[in-house]
């Protein structure tokens, strides 16, 4: 597998149950001259979700046009006002009231990626294909995962999701047919397994035992590294280096957090390794998604950053109040500061991960300028559940096809479905007719 050859871009190190794809590396050159987009790397394409809506009074910037100043919410994506595009005006009219046992909550989320009105039934789950999905289906067979759904909270621990018809919509984002959805992993040892194991589960008992044996995974593929080391020129040995390292950290932060996790409360029903802080948890998930984009295992992404109609508590900003309680603030001044600081809180971690796909390059470019990361919810306004102007910002250039650093405000009523019309056929799926789409979206390319 290793030789001084050209490395293909889909070269593993292999061990005893373990593979570990590779970053675009300088070796790897000609693989990517021979693809479709002459010497560029994949395209990706993910949609980040936060639930109960934003408060748009500190989201929507003060002009169309330009990026100035940026409002409270988006404050911390300052860093990166060039590599994004904040969309006005767009809707979901399928997410609106009917008389469905869905939920208002449940139709934002389920119908978010899949533009259909969700089943109006209180026994039945009934949706349609989501546009992620799509384009997994076709492009998929040029990773080793077609996509991966991830989340932040699992309904059945935070105990504020009834049970059948309204998880199923509250808790998935991704759909593989109008009855299938497609549960986020949600337990950063299981994503990590996944990713670089056999993906067999593991009970608790047999994860406990694992863990008083566990070696590091870069311990199986020893022999495959150092074969590869002494093909690769220095440039590509530090960039092997570096991402290697970045695993082994992940390694060390998921045992600190299972450490954790039992010198709190070892009887605690809930995901293996899960922190209990929300920005830890959010950090190990897109570092190991950032390996993910590296590695070039998948193209596809959905991370549900905890599930619609949550009722979560940040007590880790001073705040005890459940996020949901707290959006049905009746113009309660309190109430609605407290909820512009946990929008804020969300994107000062996004934040973070953009600094990190930024810096993860790949030839002349970076990972965030090779993808299109969608941030929003499903709702806007979370006291009216008004699904009119969704908070919705794109970041990254989808291969510097998308022009930044721009307010574009959209008339009203513009489906949300014409921007992923748009981004499928970015992924290089086109697509003619999706959910509720009336045609592409106007304006958003090219740079």
């Amino acid at each position: 597998m290793i030789t001084r050859k050209a490395l293909p871009r889909r070269t593993f190190l292999r061990g005893l149950g373990v593979a570990v794809g590779l970053p675009a590396l300088d070796a790897m050159a000609p693989a990517f001259a021979s693809s479709r987009l002459p010497g560029k790397a994949p395209v990706r394409m993910a949609f980040v979700y936060v639930p109960n809506g934003i408060d748009m009074r500190n989201w929507n910037p003060a002009v169309e046009g330009p990026l100035g100043e940026l409002p409270r919410i988006l404050k911390p994506l300052a860093p990166f006002k060039q590599d994004m595009v904040v969309l006005g005006n767009l809707t979901h009219n399928t997410g609106r009231a009917l008389l469905d046992g869905a939920g208002d909550h449940g139709r934002c989320c389920g119908s978010y990626l899949t533009g259909i009105q969700v089943k109006k039934t209180m026994t039945d789950i009934k949706n349609g294909i989501s546009c992620d999905q799509i384009v997994a289906n076709k492009i998929g067979h040029q990773t080793r995962f077609p996509s991966l759904e991830v989340g932040l909270e699992d309904a059945r621990q935070a105990g504020d999701c009834d049970s059948g018809y309204s998880c199923a919509y509250t808790n998935n984002l991704a759909w593989k047919s109008d009855t299938q959805p497609l549960p986020p992993v949600l337990d950063p040892r299981a994503l990590f397994e996944r990713l670089f194991g056999t993906g067999a589960a593991l009970t608790p008992e047999e994860r406990t035992r694992q863990a008083k044996f566990r070696r590091s995974i870069l311990d199986f593929v020893s022999d495959d590294t150092r074969k590869l080391q002494a093909s690769l020129g220095p440039t590509d040995k530090r960039k092997l280096d570096e991402y290697l390292g970045s695993i082994r950290e992940i390694e060390k932060q998921l045992a600190k957090a299972e450490k954790d996790n039992a010198q709190i409360d070892p009887k605690m029903e809930k995901p293996y390794g899960v922190p209990a802080d929300f920005a830890e948890h959010f950090r190990l998930m897109t570092d190991m998604i950032t390996i993910a984009f590296q590695a070039d295992l998948t193209r596809v992404l959905t991370f549900l950053v905890t599930r619609e109609g949550t009722s979560r508590a940040y007590r880790e900003i001073g705040i005890a109040d459940g996020h949901h309680p707290l959006t049905h603030h009746r113009n309660d001044p309190a109430m609605m500061e407290k909820v512009a600081q946990i929008n804020t809180y969300h994107t000062t971690q996004l934040s973070s991960w953009m600094e990190k796909l930024r810096s993860s390059k790949e030839g002349d470019r970076s990972i965030l300028d090779n993808s299109m990361i969608v941030y929003g919810a499903g709702l806007s306004d979370g006291n009216r559940h008004t699904h009119e102007d969704l908070p919705t910002v794109i970041l990254g250039s989808g291969g510097k096809h998308i022009k930044g650093g721009r307010n574009i405000v959209y008339r009203k009523e513009t489906p949300m479905c014409n921007l992923f019309l748009s981004m499928m056929d970015r992924m290089e799926v086109p697509t003619e007719h999706f959910g509720d789409a009336t045609g592409k979206i106007e304006g958003l390319d090219l740079a």
